[in-house]
C-alpha cells in the first residue's frame, strides 16, 4: 500500500502538501498503533520472520518511521511553494436531515470526517454554565456497549484518532482514519456509537468535574485569565457569548449527568448537524458515512435562537490589581458576524492594523518605535452573532498608561484614515501568497468544510477567497471600520494595572474588579480573523 501511495504522491499535482498530510498522520500516530499497523501490513512471511526475531524489530521500525516522518515534514514545509487548486466541494442533505459537504481525494489512503452541531457555550443556561463544554468533552467517555477504555483501545488498535473543537457557537467531533475497509469501518462504527449513543458515566463526570474545578481555581490566579473573563463580560454583558465555555466553579459543582443528557438531546440533532468528509472515499461511500453518523441523532426540537448582540456598548475601563510584573491589557467591542458583508474589508484592514505580526501598524508603533511591548495584536472573532473585536498586549506596569494611550491613538488614526495604499498592497500580497498554506492538508480542508456548512457560506468560498481579498480598497476598509469599530465606545481591561494616573476617573459605565476568572490565554484564539 505504501508503494502505491508514494507512486500517487509523485504523480500528484499537489505532491508536497499531500505528502505532508501523510507524514503528519504517521508522525501523530501513537507508537502502539503504528506498531500494530506495521505488523498488520507486513506479508505473512515477513510478519512471521519478525515475530521469530523478536518484537523489538517492529518497535525499531516504528521508531525509524516516526523520525523519518518528522524530518521529511520539516523538509517539505520549507519546499518551494507550488500552485494549489481549491478543492471541489460536493454537497447534499442526508436522509437524516444533516447537511453534508464532501471533497473526494484518493491521493493518500486517509479519511477525515467531522460532525458539527449548534451546541456551543452560548446555549448554556447562565446558572449552569459548563454543561455544553462537559457534554462535548464526555462524548467519548462511554456509549451503549462501549466503555471509555474500550473506545480508546479500539481507536488505538487501528491507528485512528478522535478530535474535536468547541466554541461559543459549535461543538464538533472529528475522526481521522486509514481508508482501507477494515480500519475505516471499525473507526466509523465507534464514532457512530459515541456520537449517537453517549451515556455520560457518573463516575467519569465526577472525575472531570474535579479536574475542571481545580483548573478554574488555578485560573483565578492568572492575569491573562482574569483579563479575558472581564473583557467578555464588558463586551457582551448579559448576552450568552459572555458565558465561559469552561463554566464557573459554582455552576460546575451543580452539574449532574441529567444536565448533560438533557443538553445532548436538545442540541445534538441531525437537523442542525453539518457533516464534513474529506479524503479517500467515493460519493456513494460518503453518503453512507453521513447517514451512519447522523441517522440516530435526536430529533426533538430546534435549539432556541440567540438574542442579538448589542453592538454599541458604553465605554468602560477596569483596572484590576494583580501582583504580576506586567500589565495585561485588552481593548475591544462587538465586531462582526461570519456572514457580515464587510467581512473581507475588515479582514484585510485588520491584517494591517494588528493581525499581520511584524507587518502590522500596532506592532510597528508599540514595539518597534517605542519598545513598549514584546507583542501586540488585534483580531475579529466572527461568529453567528457578531463576536469580539479585540486588541491585546502585555507591558511593564509603569508603561501601561503610555502603551494604552499609544494603542488608542493608533486605532483612532487607522479608523479615520484607513491603511495606506502601500500597506494595503503588502497585506494583499501576504494574505494571497499564504492562501495555499490554508488548504495544504486534509485536516485544514475539513475545518473549512465545517465552517462553510455551519455558517452557510457560499460553496465557492475558497474559490473566491483570493479574488475577494484582491478587490478590497482603502475606501472599503475605512468605511467598514467606521461602521464596526467606535474608538469612543470600547471596553478596556487592565490586569496588573498601575495606580490610576493623576486626575484619572473611571468612565461612566466602567465595571468593578472581578474576583473570578476564565483560563484563556492572552493570544488570538483559533478561528480568529487575524
Amino acid at each position: 500500500m505504501f508503494a502505491k501511495t508514494l507512486e500517487k504522491l509523485l504523480r500528484s499535482q499537489s505532491a508536497l502538501s499531500r505528502a505532508r498530510s501523510l507524514l503528519v498522520y504517521l508522525y501523530d500516530m501513537p507508537r502502539r498503533s503504528l506498531m500494530k499497523l506495521l505488523a498488520i501490513r507486513l506479508s505473512p512471511q515477513a510478519g512471521k520472520s519478525l515475530v521469530m526475531r523478536g518484537f523489538a524489530h517492529i518497535d525499531l521500525l516504528a521508531t525509524l518511521l516516526k523520525r523519518l516522518s518528522q524530518v521529511l515534514i520539516a523538509s517539505l514545509f520549507f519546499s518551494v511553494t507550488i500552485a494549489h487548486a481549491t478543492p471541489n466541494i460536493q454537497h447534499w442533505q442526508s436522509a437524516s436531515g444533516a447537511k453534508v459537504l464532501f471533497v473526494e481525494d484518493h491521493d493518500i489512503p486517509m479519511l477525515d470526517v467531522a460532525v458539527t452541531v449548534q451546541a456551543g457555550s452560548s446555549f448554556d443556561a447562565a446558572d449552569k454554565s459548563g454543561v455544553a463544554g462537559l457534554t462535548h468533552q464526555l462524548l467519548d467517555s462511554g456509549s451503549d456497549g462501549l466503555s471509555e477504555d474500550e473506545i480508546s483501545r479500539g481507536m488505538a488498535d487501528i491507528g485512528a484518532q478522535f478530535g474535536g473543537s468547541f466554541d461559543q457557537d459549535r461543538s464538533s467531533m472529528s475522526l481521522r482514519t486509514l481508508s482501507s475497509a477494515a480500519e475505516r469501518d471499525k473507526a466509523l462504527d465507534i464514532m457512530a456509537r459515541v456520537l449517537q449513543h453517549p451515556v455520560f458515566p457518573e463516575a467519569i463526570l465526577a472525575r472531570e468535574k474535579v479536574r475542571l474545578i481545580a483548573a478554574l481555581k488555578e485560573a483565578e490566579t492568572k492575569p491573562e485569565s482574569i483579563a479575558e473573563k472581564a473583557f467578555q463580560k464588558a463586551v457582551f454583558g448579559t448576552h450568552p457569548y459572555a458565558l465561559l465555555g469552561s463554566g464557573e466553579v459554582d455552576s460546575v459543582e451543580k452539574i449532574i449527568v441529567q444536565d448533560l443528557s438533557d443538553f445532548y438531546r436538545a442540541h445534538y440533532q441531525a437537523a442542525n448537524a453539518v457533516v464534513a468528509i474529506m479524503g479517500d472515499a467515493s460519493r456513494a461511500q460518503a453518503e453512507a458515512i453521513a447517514q451512519q453518523l447522523t441517522a440516530q441523532l435526536p430529533s426533538s426540537f430546534a435549539p432556541h435562537a440567540l438574542p442579538n448582540v448589542v453592538m454599541q456598548i458604553a465605554a468602560s475601563e477596569q483596572r484590576i490589581s494583580h501582583p504580576a510584573s506586567q500589565s495585561h491589557i485588552l481593548i475591544g467591542a462587538p465586531g462582526m458576524a461570519r456572514s457580515d458583508p464587510d467581512f473581507f474589508p475588515l479582514y484585510v484592514g485588520n491584517y494591517t492594523l494588528g493581525g499581520g505580526g511584524f507587518a502590522s501598524r500596532l506592532m510597528n508603533e508599540v514595539r518597534e518605535n517605542k519598545g513598549l511591548a514584546y507583542s501586540v495584536y488585534s483580531y475579529f472573532m466572527p461568529l453567528k452573532q457578531p463576536g469580539a473585536f479585540q486588541i491585546g498586549l502585555q507591558t511593564k506596569k509603569e508603561q501601561a498608561d503610555e502603551a494604552l494611550k499609544l494603542v488608542r491613538n493608533t486605532l483612532a488614526d487607522f479608523i479615520a484614515k484607513g491603511p495606506t495604499e502601500k500597506e494595503l498592497l503588502a497585506a494583499k500580497q501576504n494574505i494571497i501568497g499564504g492562501f495555499p498554506l490554508r488548504i495544504d492538508s486534509n485536516r485544514k480542508i475539513l475545518e473549512y468544510l465545517s465552517i462553510i456548512g455551519f455558517y452557510d457560506l457560499p460553496l465557492t468560498y475558497l474559490d473566491d477567497f483570493t479574488r475577494n481579498i484582491d478587490r478590497v480598497t482603502v475606501a472599503q476598509i475605512r468605511d467598514a471600520f467606521a461602521r464596526h469599530v467606535n474608538p469612543q465606545a470600547m471596553a478596556t481591561v487592565i490586569v496588573g494595572a498601575p495606580e490610576a494616573p493623576q486626575g484619572f476617573s473611571h468612565p461612566e459605565g466602567a465595571g468593578n474588579p472581578l474576583s473570578s476568572k476564565l483560563d484563556v490565554e492572552l493570544t488570538p484564539p483559533e478561528g480568529a480573523a487575524k
